[in-house]
């Protein structure tokens, strides 16, 4: 691993704007004062600022580059997508500096420019972007699943405090019994981050009929899956009202 970087990026959105973005930066300048390696590089409005930071040799050969993450949705997904993207601009310019990220989730626990600084030196928390795993290819993946609904369960983190993980292995397991998932006629399930409204959760829709559901346990669970994705009828007892006058049990 490369002792030292020639270059410090902290990137994500927000960081140029709005109060918090503000206090960031006052509070970096604090720790790394006019230290002519660190840029910030705020994505709010994408990644273009970032990517044309490859364009800015370094003097150095080999030198290295850390983007310090500061994404608050970042995960594994994430980090390899922007890894993946990294290693590919280093290799397509032989010039640029040789690119690491870190890998800590800084981005989830709000912008605090200690927390940031401090992971400059946690060397054995960074990753390199030459070493990502290839996107796995598979024939059904090249096609839409079957079906003529289709289900999303919200597995925000409010809905999973109500239960939605479990439920979402009911609901699943339920399908799979009455071989109605991913079938003519069946369900497309798919799990999603926060739908709203969270006070009414654990959520799940159901299009195209556009019908909203709070879903509390395993027996309206089943019931939801025979009643509506079975036979076709919705269940008004457990639907929630929607705003714009649509199929929803006010």
């Amino acid at each position: 691993m490369h002792k030292d970087y020639q270059r410090v990026l902290f990137v994500g959105p927000g960081l140029n704007s709005g109060a918090l973005g503000e206090a960031f930066r006052r509070e970096l300048h604090q720790l790394r004062g006019n230290d002519a390696s660190t840029r910030v590089i705020d994505t709010l409005d994408g990644f273009d600022s970032l990517w044309a930071a490859f364009d800015e040799p370094l003097p150095e050969n080999g030198a290295a580059l850390l983007v310090v993450d500061l994404e608050p949705s970042s995960d594994g997904a994430y980090l390899d997508w922007l890894r993946d993207e990294l290693g590919r601009l280093a290799r397509a310019h032989p010039q640029a500096p040789q690119p690491w990220v870190t890998a800590q989730a800084l981005g989830r626990r709000g912008l605090d420019a200690a927390q940031a600084c401090a992971s400059i030196g946690q060397r054995e928390r960074h990753l390199p972007c030459d070493k990502v795993n290839a996107v796995a290819s598979d024939p059904d993946w090249s096609r839409v699943p079957p079906h003529a609904r289709q289900v999303f369960l919200c597995t925000g983190p409010r809905c999973v405090r109500r239960g939605a993980l479990a439920l979402w292995k009911t609901l699943r397991r339920e399908l799979l019994r009455l071989e109605h998932l991913e079938t003519p006629g069946g369900v497309l399930l798919t799990r999603t981050a926060c739908q709203f409204p969270c006070n009414l959760g654990p959520l799940l829709t159901v299009h195209p009929d556009g019908c909203w559901y709070r879903v509390r346990d395993d027996g309206e669970v089943l019931r939801l899956v025979q009643q509506h994705l079975v036979q076709g009828e919705p269940v008004a007892q457990l639907q929630i009202p929607t705003p714009y006058g649509g199929p929803a049990h006010a």
